[in-house]
């Protein structure tokens, strides 16, 4: 049976309508300019829904090499201090801005009912590595030092982030635990983006769903990389030591290919003693829930999300 014919009937469709805008996948646009245009093109034309009760203002932050932008999104019946989740971006480190999620976010938040901040931070090819999780860094330690006027209780955070954001995020939280910096209550990578080598079984099968292949993922670690070499904030699968960081939440598609690295830190984060919940969610592809919202398997993944979120920050 072919990666296509495993895919969720329901999740398929918005598949299709995919290879009609782009022809090839996100990966046939061999320009990075003209690869981040069609995809902000793609997603702006989605859905939007109204959110009248939600405050969303746009703020700065102090990063390595000048000031980075950063979103708030705070429910108008939260009171302060509330628990708070900061959230990375994905877009495979060459890709994506505040923009790209601010639709999920606000479903997110509108869920939740706390306060929501999403960082941004430099792209490769421009800024390689370590950019990306250094602005990270300095994202989560403004928020933590500005938490009292964002509304946020500061032993009450998680970090959470998708795909590129999921590697970040646990980047992020490696730093934070190996610099003594802020403490993160809970960690929540979804699909993490986190090994460089492409040598598990499911990195060398997903070739051409179109949402996020070995190809085009291949590229992305050369151009995040650059001339440096890989170590463990820049590819977490590297890490040698996974002790001490917070409990964590993972979940990723059974034809995603970043399956297998992430079943396997799952497995290595729960050996070193950190509390892990992991779902393998079958027929899922690569943000499949993102690309279809409405499928019955997408809102089991959120619910399930949802529930995770809800029982770390005790809301």
């Amino acid at each position: 049976m072919s990666l296509w014919d495993r895919i969720d009937a329901e999740s398929k469709p918005a598949l299709d309508i995919l290879w009609e805008s782009l022809p090839g996948g996100l990966n046939g646009i061999p320009d990075i300019v003209a690869r981040r245009a069609a995809y902000e093109a793609f997603r702006a034309a989605a859905p939007k829904g109204e959110f009248p009760n939600l405050n969303v203002s746009d703020h700065s932050y102090a990063g390595p090499d000048g000031d980075l932008s950063l979103r708030l999104y705070q429910p108008q019946s939260a009171s302060a201090p509330a628990p708070g989740l900061i959230y990375i971006h994905g877009g495979g480190m060459i890709m994506g801005n505040l923009e790209s999620q601010d639709e999920v976010l606000k479903i997110t938040v509108s869920e939740l009912g706390i306060p929501i901040a999403s960082i941004d931070y430099r792209k490769a090819p421009e800024y390689p590595y370590p950019a990306a999780p250094e602005d990270c860094y300095a994202g989560v330690c403004w928020i933590f030092e500005n938490a009292v006027a964002l509304g946020m209780d500061t032993n009450n955070i998680g970090l959470m982030g998708a795909s590129a954001g999921g590697g970040l995020a646990l980047a992020t939280a490696l730093m934070l635990r190996d610099r003594e910096g802020p403490k993160l209550k809970y960690l929540i990578p979804i699909y993490p983006m986190i090994d460089d080598r492409h040598h598990t079984a499911s990195s060398k099968t997903v070739l051409d769903i179109g949402i996020w292949d070995r190809e085009g993922s291949i590229e992305a670690w050369n151009w995040y990389l650059g001339d440096s070499a890989p170590d463990a904030y820049a590819a977490p699968a590297r890490a040698e030591d996974l002790s001490g960081l917070p409990p964590t939440y993972i979940d990723v598609g059974d034809l995603d290919l970043f399956r297998d690295e992430d079943i396997l830190i799952a497995q290595r984060l729960s050996a070193a003693g950190v509390p892990v919940e992991f779902h393998l969610w079958t027929g899922a592809y690569h943000a499949s829930e993102l690309f279809a919202p409405e499928a019955t398997l997408s809102r089991r993944i959120w619910a399930t999300r949802y529930a995770a979120i809800r029982r770390f920050a005790g809301i």
